[in-house]
């Protein structure tokens, strides 16, 4: 059975991920840290399309959960593999850094970049052997352009970039594709503090993008129709930073 796994899949665009992979048939894991109601809604969206799929409680951060929740279930599931993986957990602690503390600082690299780390590696061994699979890491635009307020994001998003672009010439040659997509300003949870009228005028499209258009991406990356592309990084930010 061909498996969609997405990290940080509960809500915003983890979840529209999880429903757009259930559209394409995937049996769909559905990571999540702690919001247990968000995650069985997106497993209820998920089998709304007709698919199904399971909940995976554990802090990507943390390794030892990583191993023993993830590591287990790829133990315990060898009629099941990852085909694709979408590392999307992360989190933001806005600060400058006169006013950063060392635990802002760490938790926001230890969601994206330890979590891709931990994650990847309980399941790429699988998609090596198979000679083939899909990894999608979701970064942004701080990580491409670095953003004031943002030290800790930006290079967490920044160090999973250049991670991609490794990762993918390790792989290439079995068929593994290792791409990122580098949102912008994306109608979600995480920007709705944000003053959405002022920063969309910053916008050549004048809007903010939705899940669901990055979700797109990731089926994209996801699909046959990218099998010659790895080491990538697409934009979706309506021309904000090209």
């Amino acid at each position: 059975m061909k498996c969609a796994l997405i990290t940080g899949g509960s809500r915003g665009i983890g979840r529209a991920i999880c429903i757009k992979m259930a559209e394409l048939g995937y049996y769909v894991l559905i990571n999540y840290k702690g919001n247990v109601a968000a995650a069985n809604e997106t497993l209820e969206a998920v089998r709304a399309k007709g698919s199904d799929g399971e909940l995976l409680q554990f802090d990507v951060g943390n390794e030892q959960e990583v191993t023993t929740v993830l590591g287990g279930w790829v133990e315990g599931n060898k009629e099941k593999y990852v085909e694709v993986l979408v590392n999307n957990a992360g989190i933001r602690e806005d600060n400058l850094l006169f006013w950063m503390n060392s635990t802002q600082w760490r938790n926001v690299l230890g969601s994206s970049l330890d979590g891709f780390f931990y994650v990847t590696k309980q399941v790429i061994n699988s998609m090596l052997m198979k000679r083939h699979g899909r990894i999608v890491n979701i970064v942004s635009l701080s990580g491409l352009k670095g953003l004031p307020g943002q030290t800790n994001y930006s290079a967490a998003k920044a160090g999973v970039i250049g991670a991609t672009k490794a990762l993918a010439q390790e792989v290439a040659k079995r068929g593994v594709t290792v791409n990122a997509i580098a949102p912008g300003y994306i109608k979600t949870d995480m920007t709705a503090e944000l003053n959405e009228k002022e920063l969309a005028a910053l916008v050549p499209m004048n809007r903010f993008g939705t899940p669901e258009e990055v979700a797109e991406a990731v089926a994209f990356f996801a699909s046959k129709a990218s099998s010659y592309i790895t080491g990538e990084v697409l934009s979706i930010n309506g021309g904000l930073y090209t």
